[in-house]
């Protein structure tokens, strides 16, 4: 018997892999909460399956997406970078992920964690929505909102609220998988 996945990912190994294993788990890791913000912007403007099959790439090009070794990137390696096929060579995004790795760190000495910061927006526990048909789900909320006013207010950059939803519930902060998804009650 086949499992009900949501629609948005059917018909891709790739695409169901990650919904099956990761889209929507909550995420508590400093690190990994980074890896999904990077990814993220470079999505921006992009579909997400484009960011997964280039996933591994910017994985070595970033430093295995290591914000203490991004913070401290120069010309040189911007360069290097911008000249690396594997990922999205967007020269304002490449800027954005050093500026955000630093922020990131900031926010760290602020909260004790990123997490900490993140998670106290949902009251440390995922909102569970009520999406029937993935095209249903919203691209932004009131929540979204606000996250992505502060993290610009602190000097991020591409994290509109679009962006911010987006992470939001790739990190499981909300779960939007469809009610009849055989992942909506595992998350």
């Amino acid at each position: 018997m086949t499992k009900h996945k949501c629609g948005w990912c059917v018909g891709d190994p790739l695409y169901e892999a990650y919904h099956d294993k990761e889209w929507g788990s909550p995420v508590y890791d400093d690190a990994t909460l980074f890896e999904f913000l990077i990814l993220e912007t470079f999505q921006a403007g992009l579909s997400w399956i484009t960011i997964l099959r280039k996933r591994t790439n910017f994985f070595d090009a970033f430093d295995q997406f290591n914000y203490k070794k991004i913070a401290k990137y120069n010309d040189t390696k911007k360069a290097e970078l911008l000249q690396n096929a594997g990922i999205i060579r967007n020269k304002l995004k490449v800027n954005a992920t050093i500026t955000n790795a630093q922020l990131f760190m900031d926010i760290q000495q602020e909260f004790g964690s990123f997490s900490t910061y993140l998670w106290a927006y949902v009251n440390e526990k995922p909102i569970k929505n009520k999406v029937e048909y993935y095209k249903d789900a919203p691209a932004n909320t009131p929540l979204s909102d606000a996250l992505s006013k502060d993290l610009k207010k602190r000097g991020f950059k591409f994290v509109g609220s679009t962006v911010i939803y987006a992470f939001m519930q790739a990190v499981g902060m909300v779960n939007d998988h469809e009610t009849a998804c055989f992942r909506y009650d595992q998350v």
